[in-house]
């Protein structure tokens, strides 16, 4: 797959991430997982991890850094969320890294958070309180290490950066307003997708990758195009989220949802 490629891949991922709060890995994960299966390198899922999780960590950041600009911003609750959120990161790289993970556990397992995750954002739609009507209250301990500890942990597992399952949480369970919850869980997700990185990238890989330039697990080669599309695709996802109906964004997530899914479980039969 060309450079050019993968960067208007990663650019609509980016419009994605921009428009729903999510990382982007929705997209990422798919694409680095066919990209490594196809290629027959060793343990594809870690390499896919690994490189998804760069890829996300890119993407995240440059919405951040939006948030920042756009004057929504709350450091604090974010960097509580990231913190928390490692112990759910390095648990499920415990998983990972075992046996047990292979390919169908991962397509499964990332097929089902697909699903779910769309299904949460219509059960958020569904929704009759006014989000603009909430108080944007403090995001506690405990919020923050339940929805840390969950976005976290299927992060390690699926690659992406947590967020389509953290928004969903903070803005259903624990009553904080959509505009809030996604400033911050992409704060939360920068620290916690650099902490999963940064840590496939210290295990030695049993081959290479699909390009020279790799650091164990991580291929930066195949990430890095993917994440500058993403990082300039994220600005535009953002604009257009104040213009584009809501329910039009549910209804676009959960069909790009359902196609991946469907996508990934044949690969496997």
């Amino acid at each position: 797959m060309s450079f050019e490629l993968l960067l208007l891949i990663g650019l609509i991922a980016g419009l994605v991430a921009g428009l729903m709060g999510v990382g982007g890995g929705i997209i990422f994960t798919p694409v680095l997982y066919f990209l490594f299966d196809e290629a027959g390198v060793d343990n594809p899922v870690l390499w896919t991890i690994g490189s998804g999780l760069f890829c996300t960590f890119i993407a995240a950041s440059g919405g951040a850094i939006r948030q920042y600009i756009q004057n929504n911003f709350f450091a604090k609750e974010g960097i509580l969320l990231g913190v928390l959120g490692m112990t759910g990161i390095y648990l499920g790289k415990l998983i990972v890294t075992s046996e047990y993970y292979q390919r169908e556990q991962f397509v499964i397992f990332f097929s089902f958070m697909l699903l779910y995750a769309a299904f949460m954002l219509f059960k958020r739609g569904s929704d009759k309180q006014d989000e603009y009507e909430r108080e944007f209250n403090p995001v506690g301990i405990k919020a923050a290490f339940v929805t840390g500890g969950i976005g976290g942990f299927i992060a390690a597992l699926a690659g992406v950066g947590g967020g389509a399952i953290m928004v969903p949480i903070l803005n259903l369970f624990f009553k904080q307003p959509f505009k809030k919850t996604v400033s911050v869980s992409q704060l939360g997700m920068v620290i916690m997708v650099c902490f999963g990185w940064v840590q496939l990238a210290w295990i030695a890989s049993t081959g290479p990758g699909i390009t020279e330039y790799t650091i164990g697990y991580v291929d930066f080669g195949a990430s890095l195009p993917l994440s500058i599309g993403g990082l300039t695709g994220g600005f535009g996802g953002a604009f257009l989220n104040q213009k584009i109906r809501r329910e039009l964004l549910q209804w676009g997530f959960a069909v790009l949802a359902v196609f991946m899914a469907g996508r990934l479980i044949w690969s496997i039969l």
